[in-house]
């Protein structure tokens, strides 16, 4: 690991979380997760609820068995193939466009896709995060898998923050958190930072959080 893999400028902070379409969007969950995991044996779902609760535990939030209004407020589901989710209960209440949504990733080959859902003041109240077991990701061992899920169900990364780089790192054979990345994360959940900012100069204030030079 390089010098360059442990900074968190303001630039770098800036590209997680600017789209591809320019404009820049942060924003971390405002209520505790109540997750829930489909489509695996219970070994895994563990495994899964564990790394939620490391994420947790890194930026000091917090986990709940369920959300007052929803219930569980954090779905993870694991499909062989996009059109199962076509057959989960009322799944289409929940995710407006569903069924061209799910048109869109099967026409790109995706494997991985989330969907966030916001209150009032722009904070995370709900997520949908979908993987497809696919060649690629069941070579994937399960505890980094869930990692990677739950790193990047925990903010609203841009759409591009970690499509050329993946958000952990090798360390003695063993998948971690980069620690660039985990530093934007402890900063993200600073309770004097918004819970959803859409100007750049938010960058500053994170990388500055985090412990680099602006």
């Amino acid at each position: 690991m390089t010098d360059d893999d442990m900074q968190a400028t303001p630039d770098a902070v800036a590209a997680l979380f600017t789209r591809t379409d320019g404009s820049y969007l942060f924003a971390r969950w405002g209520r505790p997760l109540a997750p829930v995991v489909f489509g695996v044996e219970d070994a895994t779902i563990a495994t899964v609820k564990g790394a939620f609760e490391a994420c947790c535990a890194l930026t000091g939030h917090s986990m709940a068995e369920t959300d007052p209004e929803l219930g569980a407020n954090l779905m993870v589901f694991f499909v062989r193939d996009w059109d199962e989710l076509r057959r989960v209960p009322d799944l289409d209440r929940l995710i407006d466009g569903l069924h061209p949504l799910l048109d869109r990733l099967g026409a790109a080959d995706a494997n991985q896709y989330r969907v966030f859902r916001f209150d009032g003041d722009g904070a995370i109240r709900a997520c949908f995060a979908f993987a497809r077991m696919d060649a690629h990701l069941s070579a994937v061992p399960a505890q980094t898998l869930a990692l990677s899920m739950a790193v990047q169900s925990m903010l609203l990364w841009s759409d591009a923050a970690f499509r050329d780089r993946s958000p952990l790192a090798m360390a003695d054979g063993v998948a971690v958190l980069r620690p660039d990345v985990a530093a934007v994360m402890r900063a993200g959940y600073d309770p004097v930072l918004p819970a959803m900012a859409d100007d750049p100069a938010h960058a500053y204030r994170l990388a500055a959080r985090a412990g680099r030079p602006q």
